[in-house]
Order: structure tokens, then sequence, then C-alpha cells
């Protein structure tokens, strides 16, 4: 095998590996970094509590705003999640900003003249902290689901005492979905052997039917799926890999995000008062 040949063969597994053909974990990025190592319920109450903290700050601290941003640019630098990769599933929040946008130019109170527009304070102060406080939040739920699985999630609310039996219908739907995806390529594949292409509205008939079949199938297989878990001894409750007890240097790893802007909370309070 030529040199380019094997490059290429090992940059497709590299994708299959952090993305295969799992609904649920397409998000999820394969790296081997700090943050991917942490438990997932630790890296879930770490991402609350920062957004908490962002939340409660006033716009108008710009310098807390900057401090976050660098701070949250350093723990993507750490848990090695490609910049380019990250702007992308940014925007996300694209409608938002939208959004954000025309809120200067509703509102009451006083008017700032901004070139030919007149834009109302209130609005530009409180677009700023969606567009800005957005952003953050936004980042920060990338972050958690590029370094943890679905899967690891689901067992992370699970831990932090959500309601097992919501826990439960999410994982039962993130399983069905995959099992619907797995049967509409398989069925995919079928059509396209026999050289179907849907090409207008004379092939409606035919779609129609094939999603009738893909109802039943798929309703057939998922009964099959839980018949198998309860013969292996399922009783409500998913198995669990994660040790039950987490060391107080894991604890603290994980609370350095929320803990840094925490300090930089405090700091801009201190500076405001001086």
């Amino acid at each position: 095998m030529h040199a380019s040949q094997r490059r290429i063969s090992i940059k497709v597994e590299q994708e299959n590996h952090h993305h295969g053909h799992d609904v649920g974990e397409r998000l999820y990025l394969h790296r081997h970094s700090l943050v991917h190592s942490l438990p997932s319920h630790l890296k879930i109450i770490a991402a609350l509590a920062f957004i908490l903290i962002v939340v409660s700050t006033p716009i108008t601290q710009l310098p807390a705003f900057i401090a976050y941003f660098v701070w949250l640019l350093s723990v993507v630098v750490i848990a090695k999640i490609p910049f380019a990769l990250l702007f992308k599933r940014s925007l996300i929040e694209i409608p938002f900003v939208f959004f954000a946008i025309l809120m200067p130019f509703f509102g009451s109170g006083e008017k700032i003249q901004v070139g030919p527009f007149d834009l109302y304070r209130e609005g530009v102060i409180a677009g700023s902290g969606i567009v800005v406080k957005g952003t953050l939040g936004v980042m920060t739920a990338i972050i958690l689901s590029t370094s943890t699985t679905a899967r690891e999630i689901l067992r992370g609310l699970e831990r932090l005492k959500l309601p097992v039996l919501m826990v439960q219908i999410a994982s039962f739907m993130l399983r069905y979905v995959n099992v619907v995806n797995d049967e509409m390529e398989r069925m995919k594949v079928a059509r396209e052997s026999r050289g179907f292409k849907a090409t207008g509205i004379k092939h409606w008939k035919v779609l129609a039917t094939a999603a009738g079949a893909l109802f039943i199938r798929s309703y057939e297989r998922g009964e099959r799926v839980h018949l198998s878990m309860l013969s292996r001894g399922y009783e409500g409750v998913l198995p669990h890999d994660e040790p039950p007890h987490i060391n107080k240097r894991v604890w603290l790893i994980a609370m350095l995000y929320p803990l840094v802007a925490a300090i930089i909370f405090i700091a801009q309070l201190l500076i405001g008062k001086m």
C-alpha cells in the first residue's frame, strides 16, 4: 500500500471512530485530553455553573467578558477541539443574533446616534447581552457535547439524581433514533440497488409505502431490542462503568472551569466598587 493510500485509510478510520453510524454520537469528537477524561456529571455541573456566572455578569462589564472568552478558548485548546469546528457549530445561534440586531431599533428611553440610525440605548444593551452571553453559553455546550458522548451525558444526569424515568425515556429515544436510522439506511440501499430514484410526484406513492414499512420494521426491531434487554436482566436502570467515588483532585480539575469564571466575576465587582 502506498503512503498516500495509508494516510487516506487512517483518516477514514479516524472519522468513523468519532462519528460512525450512531446518531447520538455524531457531535462527539474523540480526543485524548484532560477534558475528555473527566466524569460526565462533573462536566455538566461545571458547564451549568459557568453559564450561571456569565448570565449573572452585567453586560456593561466588558473586561469581564473578554476574560471569559479568553478562559473559554483556553479550555478549548486543553480539550484539543479545532477552532474551525467550534466556529462551525457556533453558527447554530445565528437566528438569535439576527433577533438581537433588531432590538436596538425598538424600545423606549434614551437614543444613541450611530451614523444614519437612531438606536435605543436599552435595546443596544439587551441585544449585546443576548449575543455575548448566548455565544458563551453555546460554546460551553459545544465543549460539553464534543468531549462527552450522548450516553455519558445521560449517565451523568442520572448520577446527578435527575428522575430515572426521564433519563430512561431519553436513553430509549436515543436508542430508537439509531434503530430507525439504521432501518432507513438499509431500505435506501435496497431501493437504490433496484435502480429506484425519486424524481417527482409520481414517486411519492413509493416513498409513502416505504415510510409505512419503515415504521413497522422499526417497531418490530424495537420490540426485539427490548426483549433482548429483558433477557439480559434489565430492570429499568442502565449499568454504569464510572467509579462510585471521585477523588478531590478530579473534582478540583473539573471545577476550575467555573471557578476561574467566579474569580473574574468577583474581580469585576471589586474593581467596580473602587
